[in-house]
């Protein structure tokens, strides 16, 4: 009787506990591109995609209430963006060619209310704030090969964010942890073709879907 009370005990999320989850994450762009312009002249038939990336990522937990928390997550993701279209092949540029990487860095912060603090298995939804760096923007060699030096250049992006999750206790302070996020993310990428004195641009709404599995630790 004393070990099940010690276990239900242990499965508590308390009011001052810090939650600490290590989680690989899957990173799904559920990308709406605008048509690439040329000089400022929409090329009709045009737009990029964004491709998924997998990587890990820590976020920190802190309980100001038995249900209330703010969640703060820290990673970063790899992304490939790719041409959509044919609207650029007259410089070697078709349908699927990559044209630049970049590194998103997606502080997010969120409120999250949690629905049975006292159970094993615990879920949970959050609602928060996002600001996205975009960093490392890279031309591939590729694209330069195909028209020469290329500067690229990406608006960081401020949006919202929405979750839902699970935290299932394992054995003592230590748990297993399920996560869903939607965050809000819009950016317009600007290319400079320096050799042909041309700058290329297009609006694109990212909006990832992040789906995370780890462990976790509560302090």
């Amino acid at each position: 009787m004393c070990a099940l009370s010690g276990a239900s005990f242990m499965a508590k999320a308390e009011q001052g506990d810090w939650l600490v989850r290590l989680r690989g994450i899957a990173v799904m762009p559920q990308d709406d591109s605008g048509l690439i312009s040329l000089n400022g002249a929409p090329l009709p038939g045009s737009g990029v995609a964004v491709d998924d990336s997998v990587v890990p990522e820590i976020d920190v937990t802190y309980m100001f209430h038995r249900h209330w928390g703010i969640e703060v997550i820290a990673g970063t993701s790899p992304h490939n963006v790719e041409v959509e279209g044919s609207a650029l092949a007259g410089v070697g540029v078709t349908d699927g060619f990559e044209i630049f990487d970049s590194w998103v860095l997606p502080p997010t912060v969120t409120l999250q209310y949690h629905f049975f603090p006292e159970n094993k298995i615990r879920p949970y939804v959050g609602v928060g704030v996002n600001y996205t760096a975009f960093l490392g923007n890279n031309a591939t060699d590729a694209l330069e090969a195909a028209v020469g030096p290329v500067d690229v250049d990406m608006d960081n992006s401020w949006g919202w964010a929405a979750q839902g999750g699970v935290d299932i206790t394992v054995k003592d302070n230590w748990f297993i942890n399920l996560d869903l996020k939607y965050i809000d993310m819009d950016s317009t990428a600007t290319l400079f073709l320096k050799n042909l004195g041309a700058r290329l641009s297009v609006d694109v709404d990212i909006d990832p879907i992040v789906f995370g599995a780890g462990i976790g630790y509560r302090f």
